[in-house]
């Protein structure tokens, strides 16, 4: 697939998905993840979310900016790893833009409070499994698994690795 296609899989994918678990790295090398609301935009290989400027995921962004998203949507046995870039945005256009009220449950102050900024993610690199989300076909997947002795989901899912 080109780019525009694997653009296109992914928004697919990750459509709908209210949170992604955001992966950074501590200064020491440790992992630390989150959960981080999703923002109801069309994907273009790049994904937007607020957070507070002073908090330790962008500190540990301006250490590292390598990060990872991982989105899971169980009910249409859909998963995404995705990684790229992070950068804290302060733009208070962008900002207003990506603003749904729902927001001030996380942030009462709402767009003008001057600790509020975005993470903007470039995605690089991205892998998905995408499994028939039908429990009939899910069954005959698990049948046909256990009766031929090929782990389930060899055949069923898509599983791709693709580079943006």
């Amino acid at each position: 697939m080109d780019h525009q296609e694997n653009v296109a899989k992914l928004a697919k994918l990750i459509k709908g998905i209210k949170v992604a678990m955001l992966t950074t790295i501590e200064a020491d090398g440790c992992l630390r993840s989150r959960p981080m609301q999703t923002q109801d935009v069309e994907f273009d290989g790049t994904l937007w979310f607020f957070t507070w400027i002073d908090s330790a995921k962008v500190h540990e962004i301006h250490h590292d900016q390598h990060v990872n998203l991982a989105f899971v949507n169980p009910g249409d046995e859909v998963y995404v790893s995705a990684s790229g870039t992070a950068r804290l945005v302060q733009d208070d256009a962008k900002v207003k833009e990506l603003w749904n009220p729902i927001h001030k449950a996380w942030f009462p102050k709402g767009v003008d409070d001057p600790n509020l900024g975005l993470l903007r993610v470039d995605i690089d690199k991205a892998e998905y499994w995408d499994s028939p989300s039908s429990k009939v076909v899910q069954l005959i997947g698990f049948a046909k698994a256990i009766v031929t002795g090929k782990a389930y989901g060899e055949e069923a899912t898509d599983h791709q690795k693709v580079n943006l």
